[in-house]
């Protein structure tokens, strides 16, 4: 073993963080993980708190730190974790976003089709699987939950795994919103394993309904803020536009890597065809768009040039956000004024006025349940044995629209 590689390293959120095994720091050192640095894990969130810059790498590293506290408390217990498992499981937490794009969720949908970040991660996990020589093979299997060990993969991807527990507090330290920081060493501390499925002893309780609450008053405060959702949704409009016109063979200053994707339409099925598509997916960062977006607000396109000074001089759209679905007449009316404003057209307009959905949901009955372990040694799924929350708040999707527009003052000076 090369201890060499058993480095150490500060992170902001646990302090002094231990690589655990010597293809963890090799995976690390790999351009794949490395491309994680180049992009932000809240995409633009730093527009409305300045200081969400953390990146993904900054998360999986994290995330890897839990979960190998997960493994020793697990193991204190008496449940059998063999030392391959423990690396796999390990392995697996690390790369479990390593397919995410730039600006993370924002974009998800923007460069390629069809095929979402988890499909990606899979894909460069494969590919990485090839180069270390099949060392990957249980790392891949406990993330497609194909191993025996069907707790194992919970601790990756369930309602209560190491990714959810990092990001809460990671993501509240760095935006500064204390109601998203949850008790990550009592929760871990509480681990169990019933029936090969994950369990928290009924001592944790309360530390699972402080984290369900941490997560729904986040999203709502953080991740589905509604300026939020106004700079994400003016980026995703850009890269629409973007495309558009490289539909129409216009020139546009890019990347090689955004190029590719930018002039070309890339669904799941071409990256198993082609080769070549993950490795130029996997040179795409924030910087990529940010450089192509700088150069882009000088394009003649007025629309495109129109959105891309918006987002660089962070002159976002208003929002307006409520429970009910916005009526037509509002949205036309709002259309017709910025059409004569700007001097758009009917399909430009499209650009900047338009209203959504968004969705939050705490906690879902019909998934992977968080399971309370009592000291009968019975079992029962949170909303069941918490005392604290109403079943039905705890477990209800809460949907609410918003319409996005053109501030008047912006509008006037453009």
């Amino acid at each position: 073993m090369n201890s060499n590689k058993l480095k150490i390293f500060n992170d902001p959120i646990y302090g002094f963080v231990s690589i655990p095994f010597v293809i963890i720091y090799d995976l690390i050192d790999h351009p794949y993980f490395q491309r994680l640095r180049r992009i932000k894990q809240l995409g633009l969130t730093n527009l409305v708190y300045p200081g969400a810059l953390h990146t993904r790498f900054h998360h999986a590293m994290g995330a890897m730190h839990l979960m190998g506290q997960a493994i020793d408390v697990l193991r204190s217990k008496g449940q059998e974790v063999t030392p391959e498992e423990a690396q796999g499981v390990t392995i697996a937490i690390l790369l479990h976003d390593i397919g995410h794009g730039p600006f993370s969720h924002a974009l998800e949908h923007s460069i390629v089709s069809n095929i979402n970040h988890e499909n990606i991660s899979e894909l460069l996990m494969s590919r990485l699987n090839e180069q270390f020589k099949g060392e990957l093979t249980l790392a891949i299997e406990i993330f497609q939950d194909k191993y025996p060990k069907k707790f194992l993969h919970q601790l990756v991807s369930s309602q209560l795994d190491m990714d959810r527990l990092d990001y809460l507090n990671r993501d509240s330290f760095f935006t500064g919103v204390s109601e998203g920081v949850v008790s990550s060493d009592r929760i871990i501390k509480m681990l169990n394993v019933v029936n090969d499925e994950l369990a928290i002893e009924v001592k944790g309780i309360y530390s699972i309904e402080k984290f369900i609450i941490a997560r729904r008053l986040m999203y709502w405060q953080v991740y589905l803020h509604k300026t939020v959702l106004s700079a994400e949704n003016l980026l995703v409009n850009i890269l629409k536009r973007a495309k558009e016109l490289a539909e129409q063979k216009i020139e546009l200053f890019c990347t090689p890597a955004l190029h590719v994707f930018l002039y070309h339409k890339y669904n799941k099925a071409d990256f198993s065809t082609d080769r070549s598509l993950l490795e130029t997916f996997a040179k795409l960062d924030d910087y990529d768009i940010m450089a192509s977006i700088k150069v882009w607000t000088e394009h003649p396109d007025r629309v495109l040039s129109m959105l891309c000074k918006k987002l660089v001089n962070r002159e976002l759209f208003k929002v307006e956000l409520q429970k009910q679905p916005f009526e037509k007449e509002k949205i036309e009316r709002i259309k017709n004024e910025v059409k004569q404003q700007l001097h758009l057209n009917d399909q430009e307009v499209e650009y900047f006025v338009f209203s959504k959905d968004v969705e939050n949901d705490a906690y879902r009955a019909d998934e992977i349940s968080i399971n309370i372990l009592f000291k009968d040694g019975t079992v029962a799924d949170i909303t069941e044995a918490s005392d604290q929350l109403n079943v039905d708040v705890l477990a209800k999707t809460v949907k609410k629209y918003y319409l996005c527009y053109p501030k008047k003052s912006v509008v006037g000076s453009l």
